[in-house]
């Protein structure tokens, strides 16, 4: 591995003379010279300012508007928080607006909370009147008319307790092997959010007619215990604002209406706003349809594009003055969704610190991606530039984290993942494999064996009461025996726990990823294709996805053993640095998918997976909606690619505006050892066709080894072995096999021939490329030319003669 992992100015692929996107500099006009002190709200703004809050032009705009509708465009890190708080200050200081009059609406309790506390900061708002503001949820808006209406059903809103309820319906049902809990509770929530009850779902085909089975069952467990989930309560709310008798006096209190992140309102919560808002219509709605990324749980960018169609007379004010990003990283994200042909026309101005250019690299694939950004983040914090607490590793989906989730915890990084609950190895669709791989070198590993049941079509509850009863009448060497000799299983299937465990004995043996293949093809395919293929089912190419993942792990091992061993390994230190989690303040990187960091912002961000197949993934390129989106979807949703792949354009664009001054993006060359070429949200942002990247990623492989490292033109670079080398030196003794490996790399690197030759270095230290002196354009030569300096091809720096040494081959 490359101890100093380089990053270049343009992704690979994109000539060195393409100008670097910038966004224009924002004007630094603000409301001290904007509102001169002869207008009639002049005293509001002066004393804003005397607390610190200086408004520029568009966001003096929103706060003075008045009656009528409003649809304010707030690009990312423009300050729409700022402005919701101060409007509301406004309307209560110059308007006469009473405090109980203005609700104000968001999506999470964090925000609801931050904006009272704005609120309540603003000079002039007394303390009764900052309480009086209605800042809430969705959700906590809702509740409340219920529970004033008198309805008491307690909160159903604990995720795991759904599954298992779900879980349940499916085994009394007969339906366990045909569908998954969390996907028919994603698909019910997103039926939910149209306004639509489980009694209206469609049954014209057998998968729908039992999906439907389970849902009702769901539904009536839960009315039978006076239980309502998150999604009955804005039902039940909607339901209560069509009385005239209860949506009136709502309508007389809350003449002031706002609405954050707006973007986001599915069709059950914009017809709350719009039944609240009829009488008067003084409605201010704040969102980005840059950053609708949420339509898997029923979030609809039309809210905000068809707006000023549906309230004719609204007003359209955009936030377009960024304070977060340096000038070069928004340039860079305003020309990624510029791309996109369904938005609103806007283009940010940068009014943030300066930073540096985004920086870009290719490794060879996710292992190098994790330990060179890992290697590099490290120096950074070492050198005093960051703390970790600075840094966040972005990720397009769950599975992609699994390398660098790994290195993080190797080499004692503190870091909090956000969004997943367990290490790779053990979640529900890994942890049947890894149980048998454990049972290959301990059969008596009883924690083990529950999870190898269900391949077997054995409950997992009857099948361990048995097999512990008999084992306390005869311990048996592998006690997955006693399944062999119990009458409730029929003839074939005691013959299948017997084969089982002839496979499982030769695991051992095998290379861990064969091991893998072997299962796969001997039982866990057809076990995990039993179940109905329906539109209902955990999704093929998700599962897909998952199993190459582990393989691509496991080929990194040569032997079960220390597969385990380090899998092992992981979930413990994993559980010991469980304690960040609770401590939103501590020291530690952030680990989290691209949807999770939405509203958030970081001085450095690191975007991984930069690469075609991954973002944009891979389904949103074909005739399927991406995993995420499938999740939620109803009943034979209809696809749309063109939107799949713009909701993917977004998730880029969001990805890059969460850095604040520093931004590294890494693009794989391969993914689960396949090719992958640089994303075309990156190349369409230097204005280049992914056929005119392959010319010039051939054009500048300069002469370099192929082994030259991380970034380098040639994509090659680092083996497992060199990643064991580095997460040993930090962390202690790697996997017996892995030190094996290493060793053995470090002696033939000791022992190959090799050569001085003659090479042009760059002058520039953060450059460091290299060539060959009798290479010119990528091309051999023996001609004079060869001995006049050239320009570094890479950062247009001058190089200098000097000699290196290479394999002699």
């Amino acid at each position: 591995m490359n101890p100093n992992p380089a990053f270049y100015p343009r992704p690979i692929g994109v000539p060195y003379s393409t100008t670097i996107p910038q966004a224009r500099r924002a004007s630094m006009d603000t409301s001290i010279t904007l509102v001169p002190d002869t207008d009639q709200d002049a005293t509001f703004f002066r004393a804003i300012e005397n607390a610190g809050i200086h408004l520029n032009r568009p966001q003096i705009q929103a706060v003075r508007h008045g009656k009528g509708p409003l649809l304010t465009l707030a690009g990312a890190g423009c300050g729409k928080t700022t402005v919701l708080a101060a409007r509301a200050g406004y309307l209560m200081a110059m308007r006469d607006v009473p405090a109980s009059s203005i609700l104000l609406v968001t999506f999470t309790s964090k925000a609801a909370a931050e904006m009272k506390l704005r609120i309540a900061g603003l000079p002039g708002v007394r303390p009764t009147a900052a309480r009086a503001v209605q800042a809430r949820t969705f959700h906590s808006f809702a509740l409340a008319m219920l529970r004033h209406r008198g309805v008491q059903d307690e909160v159903f809103g604990e995720t795991q307790a759904q599954h298992t309820v779900m879980k349940m319906m499916l085994r009394q049902l007969g339906l366990s092997e045909a569908f998954q809990p969390e996907s028919l509770l994603s698909a019910l929530s997103a039926w939910k959010a149209e306004g639509r009850s489980a009694d209206e779902l469609p049954e014209t085909i057998r998968e729908e007619a039992d999906a439907k089975r389970a849902m009702l069952a769901y539904e009536a467990w839960k009315r039978e215990r006076n239980k309502m989930d998150f999604d009955d309560i804005l039902l039940r709310a909607s339901a209560l604002l069509r009385d005239p008798d209860v949506l009136q006096p709502l309508q007389r209190r809350f003449s002031y209406i706002m609405v954050d992140e707006f973007q986001d309102t599915n069709a059950l919560q914009y017809d709350m706003v719009q039944r609240l808002a009829a009488r008067h219509r003084n409605l201010m709605v704040v969102g980005d349809d840059d950053q609708t990324i949420y339509t898997f749980n029923g979030a609809r960018q039309e809210s905000i594009l068809e707006f000023d169609k549906v309230y004719k007379d609204a007003k359209v004010i955009t936030l377009d003055i960024n304070y977060r990003s340096d000038a070069r990283i928004l340039g860079l994200g305003s020309n990624i969704v510029a791309k996109n042909v369904h938005r609103r026309s806007k283009r940010l101005a940068a009014a943030g610190r300066e930073g540096l250019p985004p920086q870009f690299a290719t490794p060879s694939g996710p292992e190098e991606e994790a330990g060179h950004i890992v290697t590099h983040l490290l120096q950074q914090v070492e050198e005093g530039r960051l703390q970790y607490r600075d840094i966040a590793i972005l990720h397009r989906t769950a599975s992609g984290s699994r390398s660098i989730f790994e290195q993080l915890i190797m080499r004692d990084v503190p870091f909090i993942q956000y969004g997943a609950g367990t290490v790779f190895y053990d979640q529900s669709l890994i942890r049947p494999l890894m149980d048998h791989l454990r049972l290959s070198l301990n059969p008596r590993r009883m924690e083990s064996i529950p999870s190898t049941l269900g391949p077997l079509y054995v409950s997992r509850e009857a099948g361990m009461e048995w097999i512990m009863r008999e084992e306390k009448q005869q311990a048996k060497k592998y006690p997955l025996i006693h399944l062999s000799r119990w009458d409730r299983l029929r003839d074939f299937q005691r013959e299948q726990v017997k084969e089982r465990i002839r496979l499982i004995r030769s695991l051992a043996t095998m290379k861990p990823a064969y091991a893998i293949q072997e299962m796969r093809r001997v039982f866990y395919d057809k076990y995990l294709e039993s179940g109905d293929t329906g539109a209902w089912t955990h999704y093929k190419e998700t599962m897909q996805e998952s199993l190459e993942e582990l393989e691509t792990a496991a080929k990194r091992f040569d032997t079960v053993e220390a597969f385990v061993s380090f899998a092992d390994e992981l979930s413990e230190r994993h559980r010991q640095m469980e304690s960040l989690r609770r401590e939103e303040d501590s020291d530690a990187v952030r680990l989290m998918t691209i949807h999770r960091a939405k509203g958030l912002e970081f001085p450095c961000v690191y975007w991984i997976g930069a690469s075609e197949g991954i973002l944009p993934h891979s389904s949103a390129l074909h005739s399927e909606l991406p995993e995420d989106r499938r999740a939620g979807a109803a009943p034979a949703v209809a696809v749309d690619n063109e939107a799949a792949l713009e909701e993917e354009r977004r998730l880029a664009y969001v990805a890059v505006t969460r850095a604040k001054e520093l931004l590294y993006i890494t693009s794989p060359a391969s993914n689960h050892g396949k090719p992958a070429a640089v994303s075309r949200f990156l190349l369409e942002a230097y204005g280049v066709t992914p056929e005119a990247s392959k010319l010039e990623t051939r054009r500048s492989s300069f002469g370099q080894p192929k082994a030259s490292g991380y970034g380098s033109r040639s994509g090659g670079g680092a083996t497992a072995s060199g990643t064991a080398t580095r997460v040993s030196s930090r962390s202690g003794a790697a996997p017996a096999a892995a030190t094996a490996r290493t060793t053995s790399a470090t002696a033939r690197s000791q022992t190959e021939p090799r050569v001085n030759v003659p090479v042009w270095k760059c002058t520039d230290a953060a450059c460091k490329a290299w060539m060959r002196r009798d290479t010119v354009g990528g091309r051999r030569t023996n001609s004079a030319s060869a001995d006049t300096p050239p320009v570094c091809p890479l950062c247009s720096s001058p190089m200098t003669e000097g000699t290196r040494s290479i394999p002699a081959r």
